[in-house]
């Protein structure tokens, strides 16, 4: 079912399907809820209430909000934990990981835990040693990128994903298509370059604040990072001691929900069943 949901300064489109605990999902930016199309059946097959979400900006969610960082998609995505009654696992991948660091921060009381897939959680610092052994797919991916926050380039975009996502999806050509009609759109790609000049450096500072569990998923192959698995094992280091678990999949690229999705699932069930064993209110509205 697909509800919008009325906050100030637009509307955030969520799919909700399933009953049992709540999970939210929020993508990346540049996608939509559609980038989770593999992840969502499973999860609601396992007794999970999924809320699908298209972040501010994206998918069928409005344009012309005032801002695109960290912390506003934080608090959209605490406002539709509220809307639909929690506590509920959050999990998010690249920006929205980041947000949902700040989310978890900001509500515990509705935030049981927090998913963070390839996530842009922390101020970025350069380690040459990982650019120099991983050097034509880090510079390939990061120059693309550039691409498209200094110009707009949708071929800056589409390129970096072709990167982005080394095992392709047996839909990747209809999938990569309706990205490219969808970033054809001027307030859409407005949107994505927004999002490029963000900074996780507000997501970072916030990790000390975490309370509850985290789980942090890389991909080997993820071009954003010369080492994917070190920048994990860095977020892990800013959380309390004993919060966090790192898993990395191999081959995975930056989309790892899209590339494996069952990699992904066989990560999250354990974590969600451990997360929300204690959830009384997941199959009703508050």
């Amino acid at each position: 079912m697909l509800e919008h949901i009325a906050l100030a300064g637009g509307t955030i489109a969520v799919d909700v399907s399933g009953t049992g605990p709540l999970v939210v999902l929020a993508h990346g930016m540049g996608d939509s809820r559609h980038s989770y199309r593999f992840v969502v059946p499973e999860l609601v097959a396992a007794g999970y209430r999924v809320a699908n979400v298209d972040i501010r900006g994206c998918g069928d969610s409005s344009t012309g909000w005032s801002g695109y960082g960290r912390a506003d998609i934080a608090a959209d995505l605490v406002a539709v934990v509220r809307h639909l009654g929690g506590p509920a696992v959050i999990v998010g991948q690249s920006i929205s990981g980041g947000a949902a660091t700040i989310a978890a921060a900001d509500a515990p009381d509705v935030v049981a835990g927090i998913v963070e897939l390839a996530p842009f959680t922390r101020a970025q610092s350069f380690d040459l040693g990982g650019f120099l052994r991983n050097r034509n797919r880090h510079r390939s991916g990061t120059s693309q990128l550039l691409k498209v926050m200094t110009t707009g380039s949708l071929p800056g975009w589409l390129a970096y994903l072709d990167v982005a996502v080394p095992t392709k999806p047996v839909d990747w050509a209809q999938e990569r298509a309706r990205i490219e009609e969808t970033l054809r759109q001027p307030e859409r790609m407005a949107v994505l370059r927004a999002m490029t000049k963000t900074s996780p450096a507000d997501a970072g500072a916030r990790l000390a604040d975490v309370r509850c569990p985290v789980l942090v998923v890389e991909g080997s192959a993820d071009p954003d990072w010369a080492d994917p698995a070190a920048e994990g094992r860095r977020i892990l280091a800013d959380l309390p001691a004993g919060l966090g678990e790192l898993a990395v999949i191999e081959g995975a690229g930056h989309y790892p929900h899209t590339e494996t999705p069952g990699a992904v699932t066989e990560l999250l069930l354990p974590f969600l069943g451990r997360t929300l064993a204690a959830s009384t209110t997941g199959g009703d509205r508050a």
